[in-house]
């Protein structure tokens, strides 16, 4: 007898050891093992510890069942086809795919719970992606979706993290560096007119930060002007803020560094008085709150990274926050292979006027969807990253509060060990309520031990740490071959000392009391001996 998969039988089930011992059972055939048959057995008893799916008639073509039954998806069966008595039940296409998702994700959870396990005994590890079957689930469910390309899931999480952050338009792209390479080429769109950043201008930054929050500037021919930044904040120095300012400053674009947030009421009034744009690289610092509003509502535009090492992951990833529809038109138009349309990948003709266009040279009734009207890139991300995000966000407050406890676990042990003797610890601007990424420890001056010493001994107890990104970028083999345009405004002091003094150890989710205590006992190690 040749079955056909995904429909119901009437079967003998064995449910103990004696092979003689049989009840006749409604049976779901799912997949074929030579002349046998896996599948799910279909009771009319619910039993509330095992996972399963409830079956009425109005799943079933055709024949029909006496009462209302439960497919049991965790409890799978190998028969014989002898043991099939008839065939006679064939389960709608809807609830058919309602049960193979729920037998697919039923193994993922047990796959996972068996073999995802990272081995951190004895080790701090610098970050770690956090997560659960959920995301291998909404990762499987966008794949058997079979668009692949940024369809249902990336409308989801633009809908919501617009909703989460408090924005009216989002727009993803595939990694935080990709998100401020957009925002900053969008301000240099002819749309702006007087406000468009052209060739020359000057965009004001500082050198202590990860470089690709500076190298949109220099990529579109502009001038960065660097300045210095305070201590123990690690965010830019308002005066050196203010001297930096000249005819032909256009914008300000910064991070947020780490957790922190930089003054944004200063940088703001700054910004309005001089009719200056602001790109604010939120990457490090989601959730971060400056006087009870998060950082995102005093930008332009702002960026966002989903990095793993990052408060919430998809893999690789990032969006682009933005309050102007015109801005938002033109962040997707370079990200959609510079495409003057703006329907979205899977749509057509939203204007209604898709074969009546004339653009540049172009002959009339030219298609638009493929009328391209500036140089850009393609930077979407696949379906798949937003469904593993849509998971995150699900976490995302606990994630957050998990990393403001361990900031304030370490900084309470620093205090009470006196060890602000050795260290300048971290601290929170002025107004703001920190997300934590990670804990700085920039070492005093005339201290008998350096930050290589120290960073060396924690790493060879794995213990790992980071430095403070590219601090001082204008250092750097890549700046001092390829940038030629820049100013800087005074000197770069703290810039500098944070470069040779500082480095930072981690606040991630994945971390418990019990790996702080261990790299509290290593500090202490290093500094008294065991």
């Amino acid at each position: 007898m040749e079955l056909k998969l995904w429909t119901v039988v009437l079967a003998k089930i064995h449910f103990i050891d004696d092979i003689t011992n049989y009840k006749k059972r409604p049976f779901y055939i799912y997949s074929k093992r030579g002349n046998d048959y896996l599948g799910y057995y279909i009771s009319s008893h619910n039993n509330k510890d095992f996972e399963t799916i409830s079956i009425d008639n109005n799943d079933f073509y055709v024949w029909k069942i006496p009462m209302d039954s439960y497919l049991y998806t965790d409890k799978p069966s190998l028969i014989n086809e002898k043991s099939i008595i008839k065939e006679f039940w064939k389960i709608s296409k809807e609830k058919n795919k309602t049960i193979i998702k729920k037998i697919i994700n039923y193994n993922t959870k047990a796959f996972f719970t068996e073999h995802n396990k990272f081995n951190i005994n004895n080790t701090v590890p610098v970050s770690w992606k956090v997560f659960d079957e959920k995301e291998l689930e909404y990762a499987i469910e966008s794949i058997l979706d079979c668009h692949w390309t940024e369809w249902r899931f990336n409308k989801q999480f633009e809908e919501k993290f617009a909703k989460f952050i408090g924005v009216k338009y989002i727009a993803t792209t595939n990694s935080g560096s990709s998100a401020n390479l957009l925002a900053f080429t969008t301000l240099m769109a002819k749309e702006l007119k007087e406000r468009q950043i052209k060739k020359w201008d000057e965009v004001i930054t500082v050198a202590a930060w990860f470089p690709t929050t500076i190298n949109p500037i220099i990529q579109n021919w502009c001038v960065p002007v660097f300045v210095d930044v305070d201590l123990e904040t690690y965010e830019v120095n308002i005066e050196e803020l203010k001297k930096a300012l000249s005819p032909k400053t256009k914008a300000i674009m910064m991070a947020h560094t780490l957790w922190n947030a930089f003054n944004i009421e200063e940088v703001q009034k700054i910004c309005t008085e001089n009719n200056l744009w602001l790109i604010e690289d939120n990457c490090d610092a989601l959730w971060t709150k400056y006087d009870w509003k998060m950082t995102w509502n005093f930008w332009d535009i702002s960026t966002f990274s989903f990095y793993p090492a990052h408060h919430m992951t998809m893999w690789e990833g990032g969006a682009l926050a933005t309050n102007s529809p015109l801005l938002d038109k033109i962040i997707r138009s370079y990200r959609d292979w510079w495409r003057d349309c703006w329907c979205g990948t899977w749509e057509d003709n939203n204007c209604n006027n898709r074969f009546n266009w004339q653009l540049g040279e172009l002959p009339k009734w030219f298609d638009h969807k493929y009328t391209y009207s500036r140089i850009g890139y393609n930077l979407k991300i696949t379906d798949m990253q937003a469904a593993i995000w849509l998971a995150q966000l699900e976490k995302a407050e606990n994630f957050i509060q998990i990393r403001k406890d361990n900031f304030d676990y370490l900084t309470k042990w620093f205090k009470e060990n006196w060890l602000e003797e050795y260290f300048m610890l971290p601290k929170a601007t002025e107004k703001v309520d920190a997300s934590w990424f990670g804990f700085v420890l920039t070492l005093k001056e005339n201290l008998s031990f350096s930050r290589e010493d120290l960073m060396k001994y924690l790493n060879e107890n794995k213990i790992w740490t980071r430095l403070l990104f590219a601090w001082n970028y204008l250092k750097h083999p890549a700046f001092i071959d390829y940038v030629e345009g820049y100013r800087v405004v005074w000197d770069l002091k703290n810039t500098d000392y944070i470069m040779n003094n500082s480095f930072w150890i981690w606040l991630y989710q994945g971390l418990d009391e019990k790996k702080l205590d261990l790299m509290i006992l290593k500090i202490k190690e290093f500094l008294y001996g065991k």
